[in-house]
């Protein structure tokens, strides 16, 4: 079950580093002009990935991959392995939950201005060419 459970916290991770590197490469992306920063199913997803964290976060809810990483360690009260040991370090603080709830939303926020300022491209079947950097075309 250890592995199984270090699993989900390794995706767990790589979810966090989608939704927080992949916003920092699409901003750095506009400025260097990178085309695959407005791949339509990768903003899509990025957009979708924060508003579900947000949004279960507004609603009181834990984190299912935590749950499902709790669920197949039983308790927490075991002695962590390396990778639970390092991965959680990097993904769980001590904080009141109002201030992630804050900082999700703050982050969701910043998410759908990227998707107004910086314009995904839409699939070729809808578009004939891609907008030029911070353009609304």
């Amino acid at each position: 079950m250890r592995l199984l459970a270090d699993t989900v916290l390794v995706i767990h991770f790589f979810f966090v580093l989608f939704v927080v590197v992949g916003l920092c490469l699409i901003w750095i992306g506009a400025f260097r002009n990178w085309q695959w920063i407005r791949n339509f199913w990768f903003r899509i997803l990025h957009l979708l990935a924060i508003l579900f964290v947000a949004i279960e976060t507004l609603f009181g809810k834990v984190c299912p991959l935590t749950t499902w990483e709790d669920l197949l360690r039983g308790t927490r009260t075991t002695q962590p392995g390396f990778i639970q040991r390092w991965v959680s370090r990097l993904l769980f603080y001590d904080f009141p939950e109002t201030v992630f709830t804050v900082i999700y939303l703050i982050f969701a926020m910043a998410v759908i201005l990227s998707m107004i300022v910086i314009k995904p491209t839409l699939p070729q079947k809808y578009s004939s060419k891609p907008p030029e950097p911070f353009s609304d075309t």
